[in-house]
């Protein structure tokens, strides 16, 4: 990756758009160049899907929880566990982590009634050992793109390490 393909990514995450017009008007990058590199991007896995980005409090999933997960030790435990919690209805994300944690879960619900049912999945799970929910009172930050975090110099410093 060089620095026309940061642009790229980092013009797809402000934007919210894949379209290569956008990209080019974005970055002063001539739109075939665009394609191109989006195109190569894709076939390098580094770009693996056309994302839109949803308000879930419009589809009713404005309740987010987020939840710590202590379970039993075992070999390859975190895949397998980590796995069951995957599986969950209403389960977005699950991080295998360290410390006093082994996981942390984030799921967005409608209603106490899924919020009651998420935890009473998570009791059937035999190797959780204890779980400890929290309900988010106020997203104050909520991006999805890691790379709208990041200044373009910032990121093109670490594309001079990666090459």
């Amino acid at each position: 990756m060089d620095q026309r393909d940061i642009r790229i990514l980092q013009a797809i995450a402000q934007l919210g758009s894949g379209s290569p017009d956008e990209i080019a008007d974005h970055t002063d990058i001539p739109k075939s160049t665009v394609h191109y590199r989006l195109t190569k991007l894709k076939e390098a896995d580094v770009v693996t899907n056309d994302l839109f980005d949803i308000d879930l409090e419009k589809l009713g999933l404005d309740i987010t929880v987020v939840t710590e997960v202590i379970a039993e030790y075992d070999e390859q435990y975190h895949k397998q566990v980590g796995n069951k919690l995957a599986d969950i209805e209403g389960v977005n994300q699950v991080y295998f982590t360290m410390g006093d944690t082994d996981f942390v879960v984030i799921s967005h619900l409608s209603d106490r009634e899924m919020v009651n049912r998420l935890i009473s999945d998570y009791e059937r799970i035999d190797e959780v050992v204890r779980t400890s929910s929290q309900f988010v009172v106020e997203t104050v930050k909520d991006e999805p793109n890691p790379l709208n975090d990041f200044e373009l110099e910032t990121l093109l410093e670490q594309t001079h390490e990666i090459d």
